[in-house]
This record gives C-alpha cells, structure tokens and sequence, in this order.
C-alpha cells in the first residue's frame, strides 16, 4: 500500500492497484496504489478512510480483461459482482443473505471482481456468462467505499482477452492503458 499526496473533502482519491497502472497520472489528485486482489484493495482503502480525511468520492481507475468479443476501450462501470465468492451456497449454509452485485448507476458495462487473473479460455467463457470484463479490485473498493458512505466509481480500461495468452497480452499493454486512463482522468476529475 502506497499513499501518494494528501487526500482532502474537495478532491476524489484516485485508487490502482499497481504503480504500472499509474505511471501517466498528473500529480494533482491523491492516488492510492493497494497491491493486487481484493484483500489488498479493501484493506489499503479501509486503512486510508480510517486514518483522516475522507475524500469527495473514489475512483478505482484500472486495467480489465474483456469477456466478451470486441469489447475495447474505456467503460466507466454499471454493476459490479464478485465471481469467486459461492454466494448462493453460502446462504443455504448460513440462512443468511450475502453482499450481491452493486449497482453504481449508470448503463456501463457489469465488471466481475476476483482474486484470479483470468487466463484461459474455458474460465472466461464462464464468467461471460455474468458479466463483461474481468479485474481483482473492483468490487472490494466499491463495498469499502459505500460503507464508508462514499460515492464510487469503477473506471476500466480493457488490457487483454481474458483468455488463453491474457497475461502476455497485459504485459505488453499496461503502459499504454495506464495513458488512457489517465486522459480519462484528466477530461473528467478535478
């Protein structure tokens, strides 16, 4: 976990998991890098909304596998869920409801969060079968934030296929992502 300028009432904070993810942005929001995976992210932005200031709003900027083809570019997101969690067994086994999809308005795209990097076809195909694009903060961040009765936003930028070969293809593209999105910064945070 790493803070990197002061976080304010007035100004969103900026979250990414990794510093490649953040290489391009200015130097004029807080940016909270958390590490990969959803116990990483939920405990760098807990540590920081528990420690001081809360900001305006956060914004979980990032990269995200594509599910289904021709998906590309930047999608502010509609509904996030998270894949690896056997929420319906759970609740036969507890009697008790469980945290479901969040809804964050909008019509964007629905975002699966899990603490796999998914890299083969087969495993793609299933999760498209809910969802549109893959990552491993974003449903972390958006509960954090909403208990800390924060508005949040999920903002992805689409790196790979999801598939067979997806981890070269981030490689090769996390820099190029990490400029669209921080253009996408810039045009729409202040």
């Amino acid at each position: 976990m790493r803070l990197i300028g002061t976080v304010t009432p007035d100004r969103p904070l900026l979250v990414l998991a990794l510093p490649e993810e953040a290489a391009h942005l200015d130097a004029g929001l807080p940016v909270l890098l958390t590490g990969m995976g959803k116990v990483n992210a939920a405990a760098a932005l807990a540590t920081v909304l528990a420690g001081g200031a809360k900001p305006s709003a956060v914004v979980n900027l990032g990269t995200a596998g594509a599910l289904r083809p021709g998906l590309a570019g930047t999608h502010e997101i509609g509904r996030v869920l998270q894949h690896d969690l056997d929420t319906p067994l759970l609740e036969q086994l507890t009697g008790r409801p469980l945290d479901g999809p969040i809804d964050l308005g909008g019509s964007g795209p629905v975002l699966a969060t899990g603490d796999r990097f998914v890299s083969s076809d087969a495993d793609r195909d299933q999760l498209a079968r809910t969802a549109d694009l893959v990552d491993m903060e974003g449903y972390a961040l958006a509960t954090v934030a909403r208990r800390a009765q924060l508005p949040v936003r999920l903002v992805k930028h689409v790196s790979d296929g999801a598939g067979d070969g997806a981890e070269l293809s981030w490689q090769a593209s996390v820099d190029g992502c990490a400029r669209l999105l921080a253009e996408w910064a810039a045009a729409h945070l202040r």
